[in-house]
């Protein structure tokens, strides 16, 4: 466990978290795997150190059987739909979207079929029916007929809507998409991972962090390092993988 200070809040909050008998719970997806690549290996060696399950979230139409041989020695990683070609549809002065409402629905939800029959059948039993939209945007209309194409969840950043299937959302994401494109302070990342501990205490969400392994610098895989060590090996901790969630949320109704 790591003496930086900036980490108090996160250890604080975990003591309280212990003395009431309870597990502080997290869950791991990191988005935009296709190949091997020596960024992915890092994450994968750094996630099986600690014990951390990991979703990677895989582009269907861009990755191949290179991808299925390096996860074969990472039985600990999962793999969720990451859209299809993670293409961006939106004119130039709108956000960008793969999933929007700039195609006709049925030719989007096409090629979503389409991911995930391909990602299911390079990865097996490895492949989990989630879909996890490009830049976190899908069109709300498409959310209804997600489960109708062999879909059993939605994981996207924020706090989960109410949907037809089971939404998992990330909500704490290390990265500095709109400043450095680094990684995020570190004494501001330890706050949002504690905030979002102690809505949990109250109960709402797991504490889901949003990873971009082909994009770290250095300071990203430091917090990750730190993180898992403060979190890991802590009885009021549990680090789930995707399945537990999705299967919770499906005993529950939602």
């Amino acid at each position: 466990m790591t003496s930086d200070p900036i980490w108090q809040p996160l250890v604080e909050e975990l003591a309280r978290w212990q003395r009431a008998d309870r597990k502080a719970e997290f869950w791991l997806r990191d988005d935009d795997a296709v190949d091997p690549t020596l960024a992915l290996d890092r994450l994968l060696d750094l996630t099986s150190e600690f014990g951390i399950p990991v979703a990677l979230a895989v582009i269907p139409a861009l990755t191949d059987e290179k991808l299925v041989v390096r996860l074969d020695e990472a039985p600990h990683a999962t793999v969720a739909i990451h859209g299809w070609a993670h293409r961006n549809h939106a004119p130039e002065d709108q956000k960008k979207q793969e999933l929007g409402p700039h195609r006709p629905p049925e030719a989007v939800l096409d090629d979503l079929a389409r991911g995930l029959s391909r990602i299911t059948g390079l990865h097996g039993a490895r492949a989990v029916p989630m879909l996890v939209p490009p830049w976190n945007r899908i069109d709300a209309g498409l959310v209804s007929d997600l489960g109708s194409i062999g879909f059993l969840a939605l994981s996207v950043f924020g706090p989960p809507k109410p949907a037809s299937l089971a939404v998992i959302n990330s909500n704490v994401d290390i990265m500095d998409w709109h400043g450095t494109r680094g990684c995020r302070d570190h004494g501001l990342l330890v706050q949002a991972v504690a905030a979002q501990l102690r809505h949990a205490f109250d109960g709402g969400e797991p504490v889901g962090l949003l990873t971009h392994h082909l994009v770290h610098d250095e300071s990203a895989w430091l917090f990750l390092e730190r993180l898992f060590a403060v979190t890991a090996r802590n009885a009021a901790c549990a680090w789930h993988p995707i399945r537990t969630l999705i299967g919770r949320s499906a005993s529950r109704g939602k």
